[in-house]
């Protein structure tokens, strides 16, 4: 099969919330990261090949994700950054802790691709010439999951062209989850996963503000797969068991999650740690534990404050009282959860390297358990 690159612009799948899961809070239009106002998202989904897996040709199941905080206007946003386990990586966080900016849009991809796709940023930047000046420096932001049960990871099928092509198709509204970008090749608690976004409006006095969440999901054992509060992952433990040979290294649980919060509500960078501090705790509803070969990493950046970048200026700031941040925090941990059942309920089941197969989520047999240890209406 000739590599095939495709591009997702728009939601279709059935969401969570559209097979009857609830949740709490109340999402944005969109129910999802690009709510937020000037947020925009690309990707580039790589598919090819079936059967044994041939290093460097495939099969190849994997993909590049971008979000750009203000789209393509370079103003650099308020941004922390937080780990809960943190077996993975996600570069630039250096700068990010000592400057309190990101200036670079978030680049999310397999383990083994991080290289290509931060170099693929840079690069970028002068095609677009995206700093309108000729000395700059700057520090790409590219995190990463391992999809190597699906994809030949050590075949390197991430290029330049698939970095640019995630970056130059980003776009606001609704977006794609599951098989898409960086998630195309993830597994999540012995199912599909992959990519999935939610949102929550906030009101903190007379001002209404929104928050939104990406995650590349990649991780969890399925017998602490939690959904709506009832243990399903239990409950489908002999069901549509993954099929692979798994090496003697491999542990139920290992793998990773990123995620990427942002906002519109005026944070600033401390208060932003604050705020990706709180992912994990939508991470553990979904029935997370951080394990030991999870790379569990989570970013978190503010749109609000658009004056107060300045190379030679001081620059006069808002923001939130500390007293009044908590439903900013609730916002995080319910967008964080439901997001990372979209992905799941989004993804297809998949079949990669080896004949290795991953079964999606059974919406019907989830509706069915979550009715048995709580009565739906």
């Amino acid at each position: 099969m000739v590599l095939a690159v495709y591009m997702q612009t728009a939601a279709q799948k059935p969401r969570a919330r559209d097979i009857g899961i609830p949740f709490e809070g109340a999402p944005g239009k969109f129910n999802a990261i690009t709510d937020v106002k000037g947020v925009e998202v690309g990707y580039s989904t790589i598919i090819s090949g079936e059967g044994k897996n041939i290093r460097g040709k495939g099969p190849v199941r994997t993909g590049v994700t971008a979000i750009l905080p203000r789209g393509r206007n370079n103003n650099p946003v308020f941004a922390n950054w937080y780990s809960l386990n943190g077996n993975g990586e996600m570069t630039g966080t250096t700068w990010i802790t000592e400057s309190g900016f990101l200036e670079t849009p978030i680049m999310i991809t397999n383990t083994n691709s991080v290289g290509v796709v931060r170099d693929a940023v840079l690069k970028w930047f002068v095609k677009t010439n995206w700093y309108k000046e000729d000395f700059w420096y700057t520090y790409p932001v590219v995190a990463e999951t391992y999809d190597g049960i699906l994809n030949d990871i050590y075949g390197f099928h991430v290029k330049e062209n698939n970095a640019f092509e995630a970056l130059d198709n980003a776009k606001s509204g609704p977006i794609k989850e599951g098989n898409v970008g960086g998630g195309t090749g993830m597994v999540c608690f012995g199912f599909k996963g992959g990519t999935g976004t939610s949102s929550r409006i906030v009101k903190i006095k007379d001002s209404t503000y929104t928050l939104g969440v990406l995650v590349q999901s990649n991780f969890g054992a399925r017998k602490n797969l939690t959904i709506a509060g009832v243990p399903v992952g239990k409950e489908l433990m002999d069901t549509m068991k993954i099929e692979f040979k798994a090496p003697p290294s491999y542990s139920p649980g290992d793998g990773s999650i990123i995620v990427v919060v942002a906002t519109d509500a005026p944070l600033l960078p401390h208060q932003l740690k604050r705020i990706a501090a709180r992912v994990p705790i939508g991470v553990g509803k979904t029935g997370g534990r951080g394990e030991n070969g999870s790379g569990d990493i989570f970013i978190a950046f503010s749109t609000a404050n658009p004056n107060a970048f300045s190379r030679e200026a001081n620059s006069k700031v808002e923001q939130i009282s500390n007293d009044q941040i908590n439903p900013l925090f609730e916002a995080t941990v319910q967008a964080v959860e439901e997001a990372i059942i979209n992905a799941m309920v989004a993804a297809d089941t998949m079949e990669g390297i080896n004949g290795n197969k991953v079964y999606a989520l059974p919406h019907d047999l989830v509706i069915k358990i979550l009715k048995k240890f709580n009565p739906m209406k």
